[in-house]
């Protein structure tokens, strides 16, 4: 199938990554086009359509028109023109995909979203979190893709074998989303408790400099928000230990995904169980290397690319 993925803007540089899985691991031919920059992380773009000249428009053209799959992204929809194209002029006849990705008109107002789905007889929807799913239950829940074989995306040899601090880091996109005052505050407490904890705040970089120092790292804080996020992944990818909130309706649906209950996350729910988790990774770093390799087994064998994308196929082939 030809599958034509709309965006305002990439969340996290998910639907280029859905697009690249795809074209990877099945027969399907998918491309993307965007129209806002949001952030400085220079994720990889397609057709980005400030940056179309003729050629490129008339390129997107063809593709509105020889789609068989319009995947809207966000809070994206048919109304939404693309330079001289609006999606809705080429939609009939076509499925419909909505994929949700917790942007926070979604979250304020979900159910405006599930009464026009319902009015338009749209029942081909996603979410990219398990939470998501308690705002709109109609949809099935299908995880981000993170290239696991990518360069920057595999484990850093030698980390630890080097004497020093225990490297702890944390990306976040929206500090007030990820707990990221309640995270310095808790490093800064340990620090002045003697524990000696190197701290890399990887904030408003390109995104291939943020893997580069994410890599070196031990240890990843992701956040106590109760699900998981990219950062999450991108970590236990590159065999750090990765500390996220973790609650049990998450924990639940992550199990199924990945067919078992033995999850590589380290949890802490409160800064006080942060701060323990964190005490025991500087205290152990045998245990922190071992949770590692346990990160990257699991990424490559339960949670890779060609797994996502093979759900992601087999969601396609069910359209209606």
């Amino acid at each position: 199938m030809n599958i034509l993925m709309l965006a305002i803007n990439d969340p996290a540089g998910t639907a280029i990554q859905f697009c690249r899985a795809l074209n990877r691991h099945t027969n399907h031919s998918a491309r993307l086009a965007t129209l806002e920059t949001r952030y400085t992380h220079s994720w990889r773009a397609d057709l980005h359509v400030p940056d179309l000249g003729p050629d490129g428009l008339d390129e997107l053209g063809e593709l509105m028109a020889g789609a068989d799959v319009f995947h809207f992204h966000m809070t994206c929809d048919e109304y939404v023109r693309f330079g001289p194209f609006t999606p809705a002029d080429y939609i009939d006849g076509k499925a419909v995909v909505h994929h949700h990705h917790g942007h926070h008109d979604f979250r304020s107002n979900p159910e405006s979203f599930r009464v026009r789905y319902r009015a338009l007889g749209r029942t081909n929807l996603l979410v990219s979190t398990p939470d998501l799913l308690r705002l709109l239950p109609e949809a099935m829940w299908l995880p981000n893709p993170v290239p696991v074989n990518d360069p920057l995306l595999l484990p850093l040899p030698g980390r630890f074998d080097t004497p020093g601090p225990l490297r702890v880091c944390h990306s976040p996109t929206r500090k007030d989303l990820k707990n990221t005052d309640e995270f310095l505050g808790v490093v800064d407490e340990l620090n002045r408790d003697g524990q000696r904890l190197d701290l890399d705040l990887i904030d408003d970089v390109p995104n291939t400099e943020c893997l580069r120092r994410k890599r070196q790292c031990h240890v990843c804080f992701d956040h106590m928000q109760g699900y998981y996020g990219v950062s999450s992944l991108e970590g236990l990818s590159q065999g750090l230990a990765v500390i996220a909130g973790l609650d049990d309706w998450n924990r639940g649906h992550m199990a199924e995904f990945a067919g078992t209950d033995d999850l590589p996350w380290v949890i802490a729910r409160n800064a006080e169980e942060l701060a323990g988790r964190l005490r025991e990774l500087a205290a152990d770093r045998e245990l922190c290397r071992e949770i590692g390799l346990r990160s990257r087994e699991f990424m490559e064998n339960r949670w890779s690319d060609k797994i996502v994308a093979t759900r992601l196929n087999r969601f396609y082939e069910r359209l209606s």
